[in-house]
């Protein structure tokens, strides 16, 4: 809590976010109106936050009942973390899938490919066009935190290339690739008419259609 919401509103007077205090015979009603409109979207937004939350979690609660209960007909035990799962409605109108997408990052083993890499790519574009290069600068571009690219580098190990040092560069991109973290989501689908095609049920605002 900032000092600012620490100290109270004197009985009578608004705040602004600077902190100055107005009295209330003094604020304009289109500003009253805005001040209105806005809290009261506030609160039916954390209304609508707590329901999809109970949503998401009774959905992964019940998909992974169902999934124990599927497999236990085969008298199998599936530990640890849980992969991707989708499932039908009977008539195939409707699905729903359980998505698991994890967060990967290099580790300081990416410098040694890096070098590896450099090292071939010198010593085969001598007299060459800069554009070999501009290659694989590109594929290390860090973005505006700093981070690698995890698609553009490992794009470089379809590349059939049999020189030792290309090799152990590639395994070395393989060995650093790290999962720093997973999330999970749920995904709701209805069939579109009688065809193959789904269309998603959109579950955040950004994607509702008014």
């Amino acid at each position: 809590m900032t000092e600012q919401q620490a100290i109270p509103t004197p009985e009578g007077y608004w705040k602004d976010a600077k902190g100055k205090l107005t009295h209330e015979s003094l604020i304009r009603p289109i500003d009253r109106e805005r001040d209105k409109l806005v809290k009261e979207l506030f609160s039916k937004s954390l209304a609508v936050s707590a329901c999809l939350a109970e949503f998401k979690k009774r959905a992964f609660g019940d998909i992974e009942a169902f999934v124990a209960l599927s497999l236990e007909q085969y008298k199998v035990d599936v530990g640890g973390k849980k992969g991707n799962v989708t499932l039908y409605s009977y008539d195939g109108q409707y699905k729903v899938m359980r998505a698991i997408q994890d967060s990967m990052k290099f580790d300081e083993r990416i410098l040694a490919a890096k070098e590896l890499i450099y090292q071939c790519v010198t010593e085969w574009t001598q007299g060459a066009r800069p554009e070999a290069k501009a290659i694989i600068d590109h594929a290390f571009k860090t973005d505006n935190d700093g981070n690698l690219s995890v698609s553009r580098i490992l794009s470089l190990r379809k590349l059939d290339i049999k020189d030792a040092r290309w090799i152990q560069a590639m395994d070395a991109i393989s060995e650093s690739l790290q999962v720093v973290s997973s999330k999970a989501y749920i995904r709701v689908y209805e069939r579109i008419g009688e065809t193959d095609l789904y269309r998603q049920i959109p579950l955040d605002l950004s994607a509702v259609s008014l």
